[in-house]
């Protein structure tokens, strides 16, 4: 019985521990720059805010991403940029987390930026 108590204990604590990775680690951070094709809001039970921006003339050049719900200030700000160019600052988590967005890419502030402005962006 004590075995099993301890294993047990054992896998509660190796599954927390990957959580909190998967949670709190970042994979990579960037800049994206694109015109704001889509930005809705997702889901049949869980809602979660996801956009696409176009980084150039080619159908493979999308970028999609998540936001959280907490981020309040960069929803909206992306409600009122739909079909401009956009800076988007970025992290990457090591896995999608359903409840928080469908993809790994997570927006975390937005800037408008003008058509004709060279854009500099970080491609990781």
């Amino acid at each position: 019985m004590k075995i099993l108590f301890k294993i047990i204990i054992v896998l509660i604590i190796i599954a927390t521990g990957f959580f909190c990775f998967v949670f709190f680690a970042k994979y990579s951070e960037g800049v994206r720059a694109g015109e704001l094709v889509k930005f809705t809001k997702k889901g049949l039970i869980i809602k979660t805010w996801e956009g696409q921006i176009s980084q150039g003339v080619s159908e493979s050049q999308f970028f999609e991403f998540s936001v959280e719900k907490s981020n309040q200030a960069v929803i909206d700000d992306l409600n009122s940029y739909q079909g401009e160019y956009v800076k988007l600052h970025y992290f990457e988590r090591y896995r999608d987390l359903f409840w928080l967005g469908h993809t790994k890419y997570f927006v975390t502030k937005v800037e408008k930026i003008k058509r004709n402005e060279k854009i500099n962006q970080t491609n990781e």
